[in-house]
Parts: structure tokens; sequence; C-alpha cells
């Protein structure tokens, strides 16, 4: 490879998900020799991303201001909760068209051996909002690896007992196990909310 500059953007490359350095080679050169009008898309894209999304004061997932559009939404049932690891999961429950509550998006799930615990997860912020007197079912949607049923169950035991929780249903096993829920099928995720215990 040729060049500090080109370097510098295969190692931006590579930080995304799944990219390895040959991959990371490709897109370089792709985007230099061939769409040099798209990577300069992709880089003002980019700049703006970072300099106007934040947190959803209520949910967590990404908004440009300062309550997410959904959590606006009056249509929405307001009683229903529906907590899941990422806003790639949130779009893919909400590309099924079967839902129509409220999020909790965690952005991450406990993974004890990448030092991730309850406090890293919005666990207190979680349980405060599901336990404020309007969520009457909070639904547990998170991925059936081992570290989204260790989520689960620790949503699960933090609401136990405790005054004002709502009932707590998880997705049905029609999600495959092992599976990340942004890459399951929309029927699948329809059909495991409809069927949820």
């Amino acid at each position: 490879m040729a060049g500090s500059s080109l370097d510098a953007l295969t190692e931006a490359l590579r930080r995304l998900p799944g990219v390895g350095v040959k991959s990371a080679q490709r897109m370089a050169y792709h985007l230099l020799q061939h769409d040099r009008e798209g990577a300069e898309r992709l880089a003002r894209a980019l700049q703006q991303a970072v300099a106007t999304m934040r947190h959803c004061a209520r949910c967590h997932t990404f908004t440009e201001a300062e309550v997410c559009a959904t959590c606006l939404d009056a249509g929405r049932d307001r009683r229903q909760l529906c907590v899941v690891e990422t806003p790639a999961d949130q779009a893919a429950v909400e590309r099924s068209g079967s839902y129509q509550g409220l999020y909790f998006v965690l952005m991450g799930r406990l993974s004890p051996l990448d030092g991730v615990g309850v406090h890293d997860i919005g666990l207190a912020p979680l349980i405060a909002r599901a336990t404020d007197g309007e969520v009457q079912e909070l639904i547990v949607a998170t991925s059936f690896t081992a570290e989204g049923e260790a989520t689960a169950h620790a949503i699960a035991q933090a609401l136990k007992g405790r005054a004002g929780a709502p009932a707590v249903t998880r997705l049905a096993r029609g999600v495959p196990v092992g599976s990340e829920l942004e890459y399951v099928d929309l029927g699948t995720i329809a059909h495991a909310l409809s069927d949820r215990r």
C-alpha cells in the first residue's frame, strides 16, 4: 500500500464490523478510483451524523432531537415497552409491522468476558421506565445468544417483586437460537412477537 492517507482510510474502514484488511483495501481503492463523489458524500454524511445524532432521552435510540419520533408518537401503545439491544434491533422489529408499543434500547448486552455489566447497559434507567406506572408489559427482545439470554434474565430478576413492575414477557423461540435480531427475517420476528410468553 502506498501513502499514509490510503493507510489511514483502510484502517478507518477496518473499524466496521466484519471488514478485514482485504475488504477494507478493496473499498478504499474503489472509492478513490471509481467513486470519489461517493467518497466525499460518505465523508460528509459521517461527519453530519456524528455531529447531530444523540440518544433519545426516553428510549436511548439514536435521534437528532431530545426525544425521538417513536416516543413522541401519540398513536403508540404506551402500555407496552419492548427492550432491544441496539437501534438496529429496534429497526428490525419496526419493519415487521407487528408491534405498536414503545421501546427501550440497551445499547448493548451483558458480556462479563468483555467487562460489560448491568451498569453498562442502562439497567437502572430501564427499571425506572418500566415501573413508571404506565408500562403494563415489558417485552424482552434481546438476542438468543448466551449474552442476550443473560441480559434477559438480569432484566427479569431486577423487576421481580418490585412494586409497580409490569408483566415481563420474552420473544417466542421462533427466532433461531444464536441469531442476531437485526438479521432475522421479518416474518419470524412478527411470529415471535405475536407468540411471546
